[in-house]
């Protein structure tokens, strides 16, 4: 299945808000085999890019295991993935879909309690905790370490909420960063001293800058979902179909292996 991707401007509430009320007053939306969709004939997906391997940029389109896994629903459908970007702060706080911007929010985004309130979520389809990466000869492998100096986070994420009730309490100062092209950079300038993120994402850049090292797993045990509006139950259990079946054919395996490079059993 084709997938085309948008290059949307990155989004404030305001622009989520004008496209709202555009689709409302428009002529947009459409169908899928019984199933609602935001836009005639394709399946939308939102994400917030760099975040390897779940989605990245590459070649003029945004791929992933995110994506991949979402193109398997879309080939369920009989309609294309298009792909567009968002602030992930919009979309974990579920902007994006509730002003519909987007079908399903595919961005390595963790359950929580919160995030429930303000859309739905498919069966978790990933495992995954918080991490710390640090310069590889610097001989940090904890937070006791890093008092008064500064770790870096992803804003909106669930290393933005470890940060703030883990590193800060122990005298380090903390610095958001919109996403992972920003963050990734200012390590790498000295500008921060070390980052917080999701681990799989942290072993990703790990490979590729081997300068560098995942020094500290922290055992927060998080499950990552992928985001419906509230109420969508139709598309909801559609994913969650798709995600089993590729689970028991083997299909899942074999995505996982090409983007992380092993297979799930061996995590």
């Amino acid at each position: 299945m084709a997938r085309r991707t948008m290059w949307r401007a990155a989004a404030v509430l305001p622009a989520l808000a004008l496209v709202a009320a555009v689709a409302g007053c428009g002529s947009g939306g459409g169908e899928a085999k019984g199933i609602p969709l935001v836009q005639q004939g394709q399946l939308t997906t939102c994400t917030n890019p760099p975040y390897e391997p779940f989605e990245s940029r590459k070649n003029g389109e945004i791929v992933g295991f995110d994506m991949a896994l979402i193109d398997l629903v879309a080939e369920d459908l009989g309609v294309p993935q298009e792909v567009t970007t968002a602030p992930f702060e919009t979309i974990q706080s579920g902007q994006a879909l509730n002003v519909g911007n987007c079908d399903i929010a595919a961005s390595a985004i963790t359950v929580t309690d919160v995030r429930k309130e303000n859309f739905d979520f498919s069966e978790p389809y990933f495992q995954a905790s918080q991490a710390l990466l640090v310069p590889k000869d610097s001989g940090v492998n904890s937070l006791d370490q890093l008092e008064g100096k500064t770790v870096g986070y992803q804003k909106g994420t669930t290393g933005e909420k470890y940060a703030k009730e883990h590193a800060k309490p122990k005298g380090i100062t903390i610095k958001q960063y919109a996403d992972l092209g920003l963050l990734y950079p200012a390590l790498k300038n000295g500008q921060i001293d070390a980052v917080i993120a999701d681990d799989f994402v942290l072993r990703d850049f790990v490979q590729q800058n081997p300068d560098y090292e995942m020094s500290k797993k922290f055992d927060t045990s998080e499950s990552y979902g992928f985001g419906v509006e509230s109420g969508s139950d139709k598309l909801r259990k559609k994913i969650n179909e798709v995600l089993a079946r590729a689970k028991q054919d083997g299909t899942y395996d074999r995505l996982h292996e090409k983007w992380f490079g092993f297979a799930p059993s061996e995590k």
